[in-house]
């Protein structure tokens, strides 16, 4: 799970614009219909120009496969904060330039899960029968039985590589067929394989013993051309192929020496390193099997990716929970699911340091103590610097605000604490410039209640949210009554005030939660005072 800390911004008069490029199935449309706050509007095999016009304006685009969403649609959707792909492969999204632009990037993995297992098995099926060629064969009225001859499955060896969700699912239903199956993955789950009856091995172990291959791993620069020339040489005489992942992840050219040549028995393809594959090497060959992508292409798997991506993109807006974000620090909650309002409370923590600080920051410190010092801080970090950073960056979110902070040279450090005296929980940022140091702590009562409850050594409670006037002032009597009356007479509300001292006469700061902006010109009258040091307004 992953969240953002970006509060509701979900807003009837402010409707979110959603974008759906991509046939998606009715369900999920009529979910994001049925939200309030929310507009959607859906528009298919949009060119790139035409694309780049109808995201203006749109908070949210969601695509399929067909898509194409490149470097350039995403500099010009300035007001792009999300991105989701109903199923699993990004390759049509440049994940890269989202990322760097504050995009988030989320798909839905476990959606299409089983149609696609389901399809590789179909596919394993007729590789080994020959169906798609007997057919072909009887419909142009020829009888061929000794031509189309097969082989049993039952006892083969299958090696599956890459054990994810659907590599899983392959593997399971393989041993119910009475296949031997062999799997690699490069991280191991040594518990899962022994319980499935798969037999964990090097990837050169599958090449060399497998009678049928299939492949189930995403596409990066490090599996792409996975099965080249040279792991095709390792495989057995007679092998099979199968791939429903992505293209690009076997070389066609390769695949079709080997055809011609015998060691390769056949390949079942779903994906091809250019779609449509019109002029691909293997696209004639009757030892080829091919289906136009549709792994995903189930009634089912079409309407669970469709109302999964829906909801989940909803939840972004309501809550800020972006779950399946890829560019995001994930978060592991388990057991403390309270400690996801602390990354809207570093969100604030940090816009709240960026507007009592009079120079530019050089750098910032975080410490998280208690139970928040016990898990992976990154995500926290994240949503603490793009709170910072949100004055001098307009296109910055935890998914870029790491990025950013080193490209202006930034510098951060994170500190963890497990033992806290004083709360359960508390997230602790120090910022510095070439002026002054603030030191600011807060924590959540509950589950959305932020408190302010530090700062600059001096405790304080107030609720860390909406319009703040922040003062500083000698600890003199008379500054609380002069605030409050100058405030009254300007009809302004005050919902609520705490003041912290470092000693008695010394240095008070007090907070006031009030009812909106506070002028220049009430400011000015608030500063008249002659114990006030400084008074100035922080709106989160």
């Amino acid at each position: 799970m992953n969240h953002t800390g970006v509060d509701n911004i979900m807003d009837k008069s402010h409707p979110i614009r959603i974008l759906v490029s991509d046939p998606l199935a009715e369900e999920g449309i009529s979910f994001l219909k049925g939200c309030e706050g929310v507009q959607v509007e859906v528009s298919t095999g949009l060119s790139s120009k035409d694309l780049i016009a109808k995201l203006a304006g749109c908070q949210a685009l969601l695509v399929r496969s067909e898509t194409k969403v490149t470097e350039e649609v995403i500099a010009a959707a300035r007001d792009l904060k999300v991105i989701g792909r109903a199923g699993v492969g990004v390759d049509n999204i440049n994940v890269q330039a989202a990322t760097k632009a504050g995009i988030i990037v989320m798909n839905v993995p476990g959606g299409n899960t089983i149609s696609a297992a389901e399809h590789t098995i179909g596919l394993l099926m007729s590789l080994a029968r020959n169906i798609p060629q007997a057919d072909a064969s009887i419909r142009r009225e020829k009888w061929e039985r000794s031509k189309f001859i097969g082989t049993e499955i039952t006892g083969k060896t299958l090696g599956v590589v890459g054990l994810g969700r659907i590599g899983r699912e392959v593997a399971v239903r393989a041993i119910g067929l009475g296949m031997r199956v062999l799997g690699y993955d490069p991280v191991w789950d040594e518990g899962w394989c022994r319980r499935a009856g798969v037999a964990c091995v090097a990837i050169d172990d599958i090449l060399k013993q497998s009678d049928f291959i299939t492949i189930h791993v995403p596409m990066s620069d490090k599996t792409r051309g996975l099965l080249n020339r040279e792991a095709l040489a390792k495989t057995k005489p007679g092998v099979r192929l199968i791939n429903c992942a992505r293209g690009g992840l076997i070389e066609e050219k390769v695949l079709l020496e080997f055809i011609e040549s015998g060691h390769v028995k056949g390949a079942a393809l779903d994906v091809f390193e250019k779609e449509p594959p019109w002029g691909s090497p293997v696209l004639n060959r009757p030892e080829v099997i091919m289906t136009p992508h549709l792994g995903a292409s189930t009634e089912e798997a079409q309407i669970k990716v469709s109302e999964e991506l829906a909801k989940n993109v909803v939840e972004y807006f309501e809550k800020g929970i972006a779950r399946f974000a890829l560019n995001l620090p994930a978060i592991d909650v388990a057991g403390q699911s309270h400690l996801l309002s602390y990354v809207t409370l570093a969100e604030r923590l940090g816009r709240f340091a960026s507007q009592i600080v009079s120079a530019p920051i050089q750098g910032v410190k975080l410490n998280y103590v208690g139970e928040l010092g016990r898990g992976n801080p990154a995500l926290f970090t994240s949503s603490a610097l793009a709170g910072l950073l949100k004055k001098v960056e307009s296109r910055i979110s935890p998914v870029n605000a790491q990025a950013v902070a080193t490209a202006q040279g930034l510098s951060v450090e994170q500190q963890s604490y497990p033992d806290s005296k004083d709360y359960a929980s508390v997230l602790e940022i120090e910022v510095a410039t070439s002026k002054e140091v603030h030191r600011l702590a807060g924590t959540v009562y509950g589950q959305k209640d932020f408190r302010l409850v530090r700062v600059d050594d001096m405790t304080i409670d107030v609720v860390l949210a909406g319009n703040l006037l922040v003062m500083q002032n000698t600890d003199k009597p008379g500054v609380v009554g002069h605030t409050g009356t100058v405030l009254g007479a300007a009809a302004i509300n005050i919902a609520g005030m705490d003041v912290g001292r470092n000693r008695p006469g010394g240095v008070a700061v007090s907070i006031w939660n009030v009812d909106g902006q506070v002028s220049e010109d009430v400011l000015k009258k608030v500063r008249s005072h002659p114990a006030i040091l400084n008074v100035q307004m922080v709106t989160l």
